[in-house]
């Protein structure tokens, strides 16, 4: 059979793609959703059972249709979920959300388009024509579509050592520690040491508490950074326009921001207000200044930008006031057994000292692959054959300010498009909600557009 559209993955861009598509595509066309994972639509993020585990962004923010921004508050109230517009809903139950706003969609299917489920991984690209797109799946089966949507997402960071400097440790190691199985394996009062200090650390923990876990967990960053807290709703500052020289430099915008912040606007605000320019202006950015950011200024940016739920600021600082959670800013340099667990080394930032300390599990919390490529056995083959390019900061695939992948020449390839975190090369700011729901929008309406054709 060949499908008019493809989507492929599941997690929230593919669940966002699917649900845009139900609403543009008349009844004759027909959607393959392809993934394997039993939780489609809610991801890894999603997914979650603990309560700790809050959404980052206000509820009144969420809704997965653009056109309807109070859906997900609604849902909410349906569900007596005792959350406001300004609160901080749970990831669980956002993930139950997305789960009931596509079954909905599904109940009406003698009016709306086909939709089949295929629970396998596509491995290969086999065609990649204006007539269509071939896949080989790892159930045996082909797929063929006239447009397909990657939406992939990215994979786990790895470790930021050699293999050489991880000596038999690896039985102590948590390389993903959203299998959360991990933590049935923890003792109460065993040592943890998570590498990483932003969201996904702050995840962590709070999933440990929830586990029982009581014992010390020291935490490994090269600046020892952690994400800042929204402030209460009853003490939330409105959005601030940014105030944008001519000068694109990034001395100069922060330059520029840091003058609005000492002459009285509040920096939350004002990064608020960033946010609906922040796409064009890193399109603005040449590819020197975009390498400057990142190498200087993206640790900075993270920690203002994506900001934590009140309720989690508190439990995380009342922690580190007990002395069960420390932080430690340097740079890790090996990982060995000792005589009382592993001994992680590093190399402290201020002083440059060498410090070590025990811990009885390490657990991999330096965030998410750049590339988005190499966690993906299908887009490494795609690379390989040229059917993809990577973008040249390794932030993702290249695309074009449509979402439509390019290949090595940079040439759009037909009916190919990506759709989030894939895409940061192109939009930088496009792993967050508000912005993946527009995008995936804009994706439905191409496709839509050229199947009217």
């Amino acid at each position: 059979m060949l499908y008019d559209v493809a989507v492929v993955g599941s997690g929230f861009s593919a669940i966002a793609v699917t649900i845009n598509l139900l609403h543009l595509l008349p009844a004759s066309t027909s959607i393959a959703v392809v993934g394997d994972d039993p939780g489609f639509g809610r991801g890894t993020a999603y997914r979650t059972e603990f309560y700790v585990h809050r959404l980052n962004v206000p509820a009144g923010r969420m809704s997965v249709v653009p056109e309807k921004p109070d859906d997900f508050v609604e849902w909410l109230e349906e569900h007596m979920k005792q959350v406001s517009a300004d609160g901080f809903a749970s990831r669980g139950d956002y993930g139950l959300y997305l789960r009931d706003r596509l079954a909905s969609l599904l109940r009406g299917h003698e009016r709306r388009a086909r939709v089949d489920f295929v629970k396998a991984k596509a491995t290969n690209c086999t065609q990649c024509s204006k007539a269509e797109l071939v896949f080989h799946l790892d159930n045996g089966d082909e797929l063929s579509a006239r447009n397909v949507v990657l939406c992939l997402g990215i994979g786990n960071a790895d470790l930021p050592l050699a293999a050489g400097k991880i000596e038999a440790v690896e039985r102590r190691i948590v390389r993903n520690p959203w299998r959360l199985s991990w933590l049935s394996k923890v003792g109460p009062s065993e040592t943890i040491c998570i590498l990483g200090s932003g969201l996904t650390m702050i995840d962590q923990v709070l999933a440990l508490r929830v586990h029982g876990h009581r014992g010390l967990i020291r935490v490994l960053s090269r600046r020892g950074l952690l994400p800042h807290a929204h402030p209460p709703a009853d003490r939330r500052a409105p959005a601030v326009k940014p105030e944008l020289g001519r000068s694109r430099e990034i001395s100069a915008l922060l330059a520029g921001l840091r003058k609005q912040v000492r002459d009285g606007a509040d920096w939350r605000g004002l990064m608020d207000g960033l946010r609906p320019v922040t796409q064009e202006l890193w399109q603005q950015l040449t590819k020197e200044q975009r390498a400057r950011f990142l190498r200087h200024g993206l640790a900075w940016w993270n920690i203002h930008r994506h900001r934590i739920a009140p309720q989690i600021s508190s439990r995380v600082d009342a922690l580190k006031r007990d002395g069960i959670v420390t932080i430690h800013a340097g740079f890790l340099k090996t990982i060995r057994e000792g005589p009382r667990g592993a001994l992680v080394s590093y190399r402290e930032r201020q002083s440059r000292q060498l410090r070590s300390f025990n811990a009885d599990w390490i657990v991999n919390c330096t965030g998410m692959e750049r590339a988005g490529v190499a966690h993906s056995p299908l887009l490494q083959q795609m690379q390989r054959r040229g059917l993809i390019a990577a973008d040249e900061l390794g932030l993702g695939l290249s695309v074009d300010t449509d979402s439509r992948v390019l290949g090595l020449q940079e040439e759009p390839q037909p009916g190919l498009y990506a759709v989030g975190a894939l895409t940061a090369g192109q939009f930088w700011e496009i792993t967050a909600v508000p912005d993946i729901r527009i995008q995936a929008k804009s994706v439905a309406s191409a496709i839509a557009e050229t199947l009217r054709v």
